[in-house]
């Protein structure tokens, strides 16, 4: 870890924050179950951890990504961010990405545990393309935003909002993303985080990651990680759904795997919503009697619920979710709703 994130990481120490075991991400700033109320039902302010962020820049930036990744980046323009996935040759994901342009380069956020592998591999497919990769995990960082206040708590650190879901803003070296109606991402030097969270901390509650994935599960975000990576087809993940692939452009790893996909509609697993008496993991094999063979589902993500136990996102095999068990057939019940019925 390089001085400024270790210097970010105390800061966050002094105001409170409490590390998980491997002191990679924040887990509560003392109170978990006030910090889950203000996610539900008021606004949070969180150290995002867990995202970094890889930087393509160089006159073959566009057209390189273009030929990497499901969606279709001619179609994104400045002031606006794009859902997208990089896939393997069978087409299971590889990553899901939130991409933006900035100035003429192209930011690609993503889970942190995937960063090295990813770009190791991505740098695989350069070739003579004149184009460089870099990880920003040492100079950027990410702080988010979710609640009714997002855009008070901006006005209020002299930022502003951008007009909708997928959109971008940016003002002195901060970058404003906006993923819902009522959540953004913000991405800023390192050096500048301490400030910038004074600011923001005027009008949220801090809270940890588990805050933050509450809302995900609630607003239905797949973030692929190192657990589930390789794990889905993007249409497992409603990937399609969200905006997140494009049939109309050309050739990308897994391209054939992906539309065949889409074009015989026989995928059988998709995104569920689900509610646990106990904590699932990311990665964790589900249960039913409809699917005695196989798993019947895959965690991708799971939270504690301020209304007690805990809520989860996972890729779940439609004809099981009637009777969805964890660690096996006899273990606890989920209740499983799907994401887009």
């Amino acid at each position: 870890m390089n001085s400024c994130a270790n210097t970010w990481q105390q800061s966050l120490s002094a105001l409170g924050a409490t590390f998980d075991p491997d002191n990679t991400d924040v887990q509560h700033f003392g109170d978990p179950t006030a910090e889950l109320a203000a996610a539900a039902q008021g606004t949070i302010l969180v150290p995002l951890l867990h995202f970094s962020c890889i930087e393509a820049s160089g006159s073959d930036a566009k057209a390189f990504l273009q030929a990497q990744l499901t969606n279709d980046l001619n179609s994104l323009q400045a002031g606006q961010a794009q859902l997208s996935a990089w896939c393997s040759a069978k087409g299971r994901m590889l990553a899901s990405l939130v991409n933006y342009p900035l100035g003429e380069n192209y930011r690609l956020m993503l889970a942190t545990d995937l960063l090295p592998a990813i770009l190791q591999r991505l740098r695989m497919f350069v070739l003579r393309s004149r184009v460089t990769l870099a990880d920003l995990s040492q100079t950027l960082g990410h702080l988010g935003l979710a609640g009714t206040g997002v855009e008070a708590a901006l006005a209020a650190a002299g930022l502003p909002t951008p007009e909708m879901p997928m959109t971008t803003a940016t003002r002195d070296q901060v970058s404003i993303i906006r993923l819902s109606p009522a959540r953004v991402i913000l991405a800023a030097p390192l050096t500048e985080l301490s400030a910038l969270w004074q600011k923001l901390a005027t009008l949220a509650t801090p809270a940890g990651r588990p805050a933050w994935q509450y809302r995900d599960v609630q607003e239905a975000f797949p973030w692929i990680t190192g657990a589930t990576r390789e794990e889905f087809v993007p249409q497992m993940a409603d990937f399609e759904k969200m905006g997140g692939v494009s049939f109309h452009k050309g050739c990308y790893p897994g391209q054939e795997v992906v539309a065949r996909t889409q074009y015989l509609g026989k995928v059988k697993r998709h995104l569920y919503r689900l509610k646990s008496p106990v904590p699932l993991s990311p990665g964790e094999e589900l249960h039913a009697p409809a699917s005695p063979d196989q798993s019947a589902g895959k965690v991708i993500t799971c939270a504690p619920s301020p209304d007690r136990g805990f809520v989860a996102l996972a890729v779940v095999l439609a004809p099981a979710a009637g009777d969805l068990h964890q660690g096996s057939m006899s273990g606890p019940r989920l209740q499983a709703e799907a994401v887009n019925p």
